[in-house]
């Protein structure tokens, strides 16, 4: 798999100074991690889950999430364990790529049920995602002895010389302990203590939003991303202050956005007509308008400036913004390589010329922006997110 596969060549020697580096199962973690960009989830009880596997594929999608949880009804659970367990043996049976793909499980004997039916063709799974991750009442515990469990019984540990895949966990960050202010410090230390503890098996962290709202009965309307709504807000920031520095921190990857049909506007839109200039980009902008995904650009760019990579989504049509906004510019990738390894310290001007850049300050930035490229490769000068998704989404 490789972010953008599907544009021609024409189009990538036009759009990209530098292509993403492929991905594989074997990928280093790391890179899987940034690599994941928009993370589709769909109910596991929909009745052809091979078929919307390849077909997003084709469309772009590089990861997704197989949904035990709360996507589908209590009294389907049963049913779609089935038919995940029937899935995966299919796709294990294909010799093509596949998207990084997880199944989230609502026990961690759930999670046992599923990887022990499954048997072999749990070898498709890059791991599995976990609601409601805490570590005050031992669940969290319960998940990882499950894991290595798993691990252990189907030689999923990266331990064998012939194998160096490994099954890996994304904990959802949602419960009360960490949304109560009185409790979220505690929580939220104690759960990097656990994943610090456990580091070889957690790909990433994920923020259940939805579940945040919740607990003090709010949903943002389409108008307003996740920062407009100040409670989630702190939530995040002391999330990413928690798990997400430099110096043993994890990837986080920004919350769902939940809406995907058009409804009536309220606030002014956000996206400005400046970056839309050629006849097929205004059709664009007013797509993107029509849609009401102004407010979804906005959100994906207010993830980057607070720490978070990649984003869940819950429909397709996501995916491609998701990605286009993740592409490192020539700037940011210019800037990135003047800085990294420079660690004799002092300033200089940046090589656009248009800002400064201090060596020891910006490092993590720009080791992190240099993964980020590698992930999803850097755009040409005078490329933007405007051309990419254009393109992606032709």
């Amino acid at each position: 798999m490789r972010h953008f596969r599907s544009l021609t060549t024409s189009q990538v020697s036009t759009l990209f100074h530098r292509l993403p580096v492929e991905l594989t199962p074997e990928s280093s973690p790391a890179l899987q991690a940034v690599a994941l960009g928009g993370t589709l989830y769909t109910p596991a009880n929909r009745p052809n889950l091979v078929k919307d596997v390849l077909r997003q594929r084709d469309l772009g999608c590089v990861s997704m999430v197989l949904c035990l949880e709360d996507s589908i009804p209590d009294a389907d659970v049963a049913g779609a364990e089935e038919n995940v367990v029937a899935t995966l043996t299919a796709l294990a049976e294909r010799d093509d790529a596949l998207p990084l793909l997880f199944v989230r499980v609502r026990t961690p004997e759930q999670m046992l049920w599923i990887a022990r039916h499954a048997a072999a063709a749990t070898g498709v799974l890059t791991g599995f995602v976990i609601p409601k991750f805490d570590n005050e009442s031992g669940v969290a515990a319960a998940f990882l002895d499950a894991l290595h469990t798993i691990q252990s019984e189907l030689g999923l540990d990266g331990s064998q010389a012939t194998n160096t895949r490994r099954l890996r966990i994304m904990p959802i960050l949602e419960s009360p302990a960490i949304i109560h202010v009185e409790t979220r410090a505690a929580a939220l230390t104690n759960i990097y203590t656990l994943l610090a503890a456990n580091r070889e098996d957690i790909l990433s962290v994920r923020i259940g939003a939805t579940d945040m709202s919740s607990a003090f009965g709010l949903r943002r309307s389409r108008d307003l991303t996740i920062y407009d709504v100040n409670v989630v807000a702190g939530v995040i920031g002391d999330i990413v202050n928690v798990l997400g520095r430099p110096d043993g921190g994890f990837v986080i990857s920004g919350p769902v956005w939940e809406h995907y049909a058009n409804t009536e506007r309220v606030l002014r839109p956000q996206l400005r007509v400046t970056p839309f200039v050629g006849p097929h980009e205004i059709k664009l902008r007013q797509r993107l308008m029509t849609a009401n995904l102004d407010t979804l650009i906005r959100e994906i760019e207010l993830d980057l400036a607070n720490g978070l990579l990649g984003k869940t989504v819950i429909h397709p049509t996501h995916v491609a913004l998701v990605h286009a906004m993740s592409v490192v510019s020539h700037e940011e990738y210019l800037d990135a390589l003047a800085i990294a390894g420079n660690t004799k310290g002092g300033a200089a001007a940046s090589p656009y010329g248009n800002k400064m850049n201090e060596m020891k300050p910006h490092q993590a930035w720009a080791q992190r922006t240099l993964l980020r490229a590698d992930a999803f490769g850097v755009a040409a000068a005078n490329i933007s997110f405007v051309e990419l998704l254009e393109a992606s989404m032709a």
